[in-house]
Parts: structure tokens; C-alpha cells; sequence
């Protein structure tokens, strides 16, 4: 069975605290995106080296998701996922004393490699639950996370013209730490699915890596598709705050809060997947993010019409982007039940490297050309996605036309 059916089914209110979990814990990698500019000021750097704040906690995320997830599958989920959040509440408040850029950096680095905590609670809420359900519970978490993803930014950008630059990071920590008691009542007591040593789980992600191309797949997808997301979003405070618009870190936010109603759109993903299976989804974000990138060239017009297409090209790669991960994660959590803590630990170490990586192209296409490259660097990566569906596409195609083979292979 791919469900331990020594566990009960989660009720609705686990499933929320779960999801509130999702949300509160990954809103620390995205909060600093809104007060870029704050940082810059408050630290007497430049914008564009502020912006390394994010870079750093993308990069630290990226670390965590492959030294930290793994442990999923091997230590009981309540004491790990506490401890994570007891230490990324004392990086945040770290972070808020920091007295230079480097500083900052350092303890952002940090917060990054412990908020991995969504990443081991989806996995493990899928392991309660049966096949059929899989792909909405997914949802419904992401739907979770993607209200803390948005959230972030309108919670960095208010709290931070109010507060401050160090703000938003004293709030975080008490959120964090309030957050840890809760879920050492709540979350249930699970049994291992492994007993290999640490070094051995290391490697034995890496060995998935090379032997699941249905993995690899799912990798490339989402890592495209973030990497745009995250260059759009570490540009647009840059945008806002620049001469087209002259707003402050607070409309980056309200900007944000605008495109909540993508929150809603992961749990009917979810439901979808259920139905049609993950490929139709992914299809239809890759395109949609594509859309995204066209809407948001409007942006550079300045004015009510530049903000409207600000708006609505966020909220549909924000969209594109969280549906696209539903159909990902229920992909490879349907491969090998009993290592979806490792499987998970490929997936978002490749997707946040991408997301790392969009960070800093994305800066550093609008330093040399303006918010034109940028959407130009959405597209192109959502293009390179698309490629790679229709390939396999084309491949599986002319594998089943082929008289003498019986199977044809998942992924070339």
C-alpha cells in the first residue's frame, strides 16, 4: 500500500494547520523581495546588492531542501519539523540585528536552509492518505503555501514601511516560534519508512535522480517556470520603487494581496490531477505562464494601465506557477512511496536552484535593460519547458508506433 494504514486519514482541521504551517514557514524565503529598497536604504547599499538578501535565502532554501528533507524519511516528522522551526526563529532574529549587508546575508543564508518545512509536511501528509485523494490534498496544502508566498510580500512591504526594514523579520521569528509549540501538539506520531544512515539517504537521492526520468522531468518543468516567477518578483520592487511608477515597498505588497486569488486555484488543480492525470495540468501552466509573460510587458507603460498589467500578468504566472507545482509533486509522490521525502528533496532542490538562479538574472536583466528583458526571461524559460514537454510528447508518440516494442519509455 502507498498509505500507512496505521495512520488515520487527516481531519479538516490538521489538514489547516498544516496548511497555515505551509504558509507562515515558506513566507520567510519571499518577505525580503517586497523591502529590497528598505534594505538598500537602512544599510546604505545599493538596491541591486540588497537584492542579494533574497538571492542568499533562495540559495540557503536550496541547501536545506537537499541536507534537511531526506531526514523526512528517516526521523519522526513532529520533533524534526519543530526543531527547524525553533532554529529559523532564532536566525529571523538574527537577521532583524543585523548591523551590515553581509551580516544579513549570512543569517538570511541561514533562515533559508531551516524553513524547509513545508517540504517535509506535504510529503507526509501524502503518505495518510489514499491514491484517489493524493492530488487534492497536495492542492489544498499548496493552496496553503501559495497564500504564504503572496502574503509575504504584502506582510514585508507593509510591515516595513511601518516598522522599518528590520520588522518584518522581528514578526517572522514570533510567528515561527508560536508556530513550533503549535505543532509539536498537532502533528501526528509517524514511523520512519527508512533506517539508512544519513550518507546513505544523501546518496540514495542522487541515485533517484538518475534512475527516475519521470523525476528529472518534473524538475525541469517547475525549475523553469520558478526561475521566471522569481526574477519576475525580485524585479518588480525594483520597477515599483523606480521612476516608471515611484511607489514604495507597501504597493509591492498590495500588488501582491491582489494576486491572493491564486490561492484558490491549487486545490481545483489538485481535483484536476485527480481526474485527468498531471500532464494536461502542466501543459496548460507552461502556456499560462507564457500568457504571463506577454501581459506583463504592458508594466513598462507606467501608469494605471502598466499597473492593471502588472496585476493580472502576476496573478496568472502566480497561478501558472503553484498549479504547475501541484501536478509536479503528484507526479513523483505517485513513483516510490516509500522515499517521498527523498523524491521531494530532487524536486525542490532543482526548483529552488531555479528560483536562485531567476533571482539573479532577473536583477540583473533589469539593471542592463529594463522590466522588457525581464519578461522576456519568463518567456523564454517558460519556452524551454514547453520544448521539453513536446519532445517527450513526440517521443512517446513515435515509441508507441513502433510495432516492436511493448512498452514505451517514460521519458527519453
Amino acid at each position: 500500500m502507498s498509505r500507512d494504514e496505521s495512520l488515520p486519514d487527516p481531519g479538516r482541521r490538521l489538514v489547516f494547520i498544516l496548511a497555515l504551517a505551509c504558509g507562515v514557514s515558506v513566507a520567510n524565503v519571499y518577505f525580503a523581495q517586497a523591502i529590497s529598497p528598505l534594505i538598500a536604504s537602512g544599510l546604505g547599499v545599493s538596491q541591486d546588492s540588497a537584492a542579494l538578501v533574497t538571492t542568499a535565502t533562495q540559495v540557503g532554501y536550496a541547501a536545506g531542501l537537499f541536507l534537511l528533507v531526506p531526514l523526512g524519511d528517516r526521523v519522526r516528522h513532529r520533533p524534526l519539523i519543530v526543531t527547524l522551526l525553533l532554529l529559523t526563529g532564532l536566525g529571523l532574529t538574527a537577521a532583524s540585528l543585523a548591523p551590515a549587508l553581509g551580516f544579513l546575508v549570512g543569517a538570511s543564508a541561514v533562515v533559508g536552509i531551516t524553513t524547509v518545512v513545508p517540504q517535509i509536511i506535504i510529503p507526509m501528509a501524502a503518505g495518510l492518505v489514499p491514491d484517489g485523494r493524493r492530488g487534492a490534498l497536495v492542492g489544498t496544502l499548496l493552496g496553503g503555501l501559495l497564500a504564504g508566498v503572496l502574503l509575504a510580500r504584502t506582510f514585508g512591504g507593509v510591515v516595513g514601511e511601518w516598522l522599518g526594514w528590520r520588522g518584518p523579520y522581528i514578526v517572522a521569528a514570533g510567528l515561527a516560534l508560536v508556530l513550533a509549540a503549535v505543532l509539536a501538539v498537532t502533528v501526528p506520531t509517524t514511523a520512519p519508512t527508512s533506517r539508512e544512515r544519513y550518507p546513505s539517504l544523501l546518496a540514495a537521492t542522487l541515485r533517484l535522480l538518475r534512475t527516475e526520468p519521470d523525476l528529472r522531468r518534473s524538475v525541469f518543468y517547475q525549475a523553469m517556470l520558478f526561475a521566471g516567477f522569481s526574477a519576475a518578483w525580485t524585479s518588480l520592487a525594483l520597477l515599483i520603487d523606480g521612476p516608471v511608477y515611484g511607489f514604495g515597498a507597501q504597493v509591492v505588497g498590495l500588488i501582491a494581496l491582489a494576486g491572493a486569488g491564486a490561492v484558490f486555484c491549487t486545490p481545483v488543480a489538485g481535483r484536476w490531477v485527480d481526474r485527468k492525470g498531471p500532464e494536461v495540468v502542466t501543459l496548460v501552466c507552461v502556456l499560462g505562464a507564457i500568457v504571463a509573460a506577454g501581459v506583463l510587458v504592458a508594466g513598462s507603460l507606467g501608469g494605471g494601465v502598466g499597473l492593471a498589467a502588472v496585476i493580472l500578468g502576476m496573478l496568472l504566472l502566480d497561478i501558472a506557477v503553484q498549479c504547475g507545482q501541484v501536478a509536479n509533486q503528484a507526479r513523483i509522490f505517485a513513483l516510490r512511496p516509500e522515499a517521498r521525502s527523498r523524491l521531494n528533496t530532487v524536486y525542490m532542490t532543482g526548483t529552488f536552484t531555479g528560483a536562485s538562479v531567476g533571482s539573479w538574472l532577473g536583477v540583473r536583466a533589469f539593471m542592463l535593460w529594463g522590466w522588457y528583458a525581464v519578461c522576456g526571461l519568463v518567456a523564454t524559460l517558460a519556452l524551454l519547458a514547453l520544448l521539453r514537454h513536446t519532445l517527450r510528447r513526440s517521443t512517446q508518440g513515435a515509441a508507441a508506433q513502433a510495432p516492436h516494442r511493448t512498452e514505451a519509455p517514460t521519458s527519453p
